[in-house]
């Protein structure tokens, strides 16, 4: 039997497959498409995202086929420098379209195993208490453990799990897509930079091969966005907005997408479960919505794996809603909000001007960076130590950087002792005794996804070692005989 099902290849499902199998699962991602798409949605990743490819020792490959940009600017495209003194190793932007994001990601999840069958579309579902069994568009079945939609936010998992999909509807369309331009370069810069002042969601820009990336807000609003825009549609919204189509011509893609938040109700219902888009959809307002998905993967993977392999403690897969679901629900709040301040509404224009005035306050523009970029996400475990259910940014350690030491997507113990013991939870948790000038606390246990479920006291270590056994079993299961 399969262990986990992955519907869909986008980065979501390539993140999951790629997590469970770090854990030794077998593991099938079925995508209905037979091709990778060549439309670039998602321009770039955010510091978190970037530290979780640290984290797996990915980031060197995405570096090589993309580019950094500073922070400042993301939050409805107001134009600020980036705060000073982020909370994180990678405060920067990393520009990479998701084309080669995917590309990156389906190459690491096949090298380590998982089996990625594409032209293969989940048409059916039916679970029981052993498993889930999966219908394909052929007439034909798979059976699994598990099964994960990560089939983007016109799921069919959640379709036919029958969870609500509450939210806004669209009220704006945009059409986007690469064409190329018979205008002058520098008239078409020249153009845009015009237009932009009173239109932040209009823009036209060079891409590799001599085309140009195009976006611009559709005449009204779709009854149904799978059906693509025509060149001509573009052609007349690009006159209409700037007064010249720019001679567009010759589409390598086009595409349409509205601006509606919507949340499912659930992310689980019994072995079946939902991440990324199928989970949530919003405005592209900051770029956060691949970046969510990837998130959503590395908080769901190694409780997944523990799950199946038969050592996760009761509640622990449950816990992925009750962490990733508030995550997800402020990232709605947020790129609404950013959409308003896009508005030309004079009202909306008014709430804008205030904005950047506040974003000149160091705290202010600290606090909406680390929103959009997700480092300030912290899990509710309760009260105790300001790291206690935070991420810790990688930090040099006696023997190497942090990042380096989690790869193996276990979790971590770095004790600043030298006196403690995981005995009973070596086969889950590795123990370091380490010492770091940004380690703030004797010892401080790390889940696989490098958020802190566990800082250690001042006291004897006889009291802390006590502290560590009882807390060990809330994320690692019982001890092993």
């Amino acid at each position: 039997m399969i262990d986990v099902i992955v519907a869909g290849a986008g980065p979501t499902g390539l993140m999951l497959a790629a997590e469970l199998r770090l854990r030794d699962l077998r593991v099938v991602v079925l995508e209905k498409e037979a091709e990778r798409t060549p439309q670039v949605r998602s321009l770039g990743l955010h510091a978190r995202s970037i530290e979780l490819m640290d984290q797996r020792g990915l980031l060197d490959r995405f570096l090589a086929h993309g580019r950094k940009y500073p922070l400042g600017g993301y939050f409805a495209a107001i134009p600020k420098s980036p705060p000073t003194g982020l909370d994180t190793a990678h405060g920067y932007v990393l520009g990479i379209p998701q084309t080669t994001t995917d590309r990156l990601l389906e190459e690491h999840a096949a090298e380590v195993g998982a089996d990625i069958r594409r032209g293969r579309e989940l048409v059916g579902l039916a679970q029981d208490d052993e498993g889930v069994t999966a219908e394909l568009a052929d007439g034909s079945h798979l059976r699994s453990r598990y099964l994960v939609g990560c089939d983007g936010g016109r799921s069919t998992v959640r379709r036919l799990l029958g969870v609500a999909f509450p939210g806004e509807p669209a009220r704006n369309d945009m059409l986007l897509g690469e064409m190329e331009l018979a205008e002058d370069p520098d008239t078409v810069a020249a153009v845009v930079k015009e237009v932009r002042r009173t239109h932040l969601l209009f823009g036209a820009g060079p891409t590799e091969g001599g085309a140009y990336r195009v976006l611009v807000p559709a005449a009204e609003v779709a009854e149904d966005r799978t059906v693509p825009p025509t060149v001509e549609e573009f052609r007349e919204r690009l006159r209409a907005f700037a007064g010249t189509d720019f001679g567009a011509h010759s589409p390598r893609w086009l595409s349409r997408f509205g601006d509606a938040t919507r949340q499912a109700e659930r992310y689980r219902v019994g072995r079946v479960l939902l991440a990324g888009d199928a989970a949530h959809i919003h405005p592209p307002t900051g770029g956060q919505g691949l970046n969510l998905g990837l998130q959503d993967a590395f908080n769901l993977g190694w409780k997944l794996a523990a799950e199946v392999s038969g050592w996760a403690p009761e509640g622990l897969l449950d816990s992925y809603h009750a962490e990733r679901h508030p995550v997800a629900a402020d990232v709605l709040v947020n790129t609404r909000a950013q959409m308003m301040l896009l508005s030309t509404d004079p009202g909306a224009q008014a709430v804008r001007h205030l904005m950047s005035e506040l974003l000149d306050f160091e705290e202010v523009n600290r606090y909406l960076t680390e929103k959009v970029t997700a480092i300030s996400v912290r899990y509710d475990f309760g009260e105790g130590h300001p790291l206690l259910g935070r991420r810790l940014r990688d930090v040099e350690l006696k023997q190497g950087r942090l990042y380096e030491l989690l790869r193996s997507g276990r979790g971590l113990l770095l004790d600043q002792t030298g006196r403690l013991s995981v005995a009973g939870w070596a086969d889950r948790v590795d123990h370091v005794h380490t010492t770091g000038d940004d380690l703030s606390a004797p010892a401080v246990l790390l889940r696989p996804d490098g958020h802190v479920s566990w800082v250690a006291g001042d006291g004897e270590d006889e009291r802390m070692q006590r502290d560590l056994t009882a807390h060990l079993p809330t994320w690692f299961g019982p001890a092993s005989r």
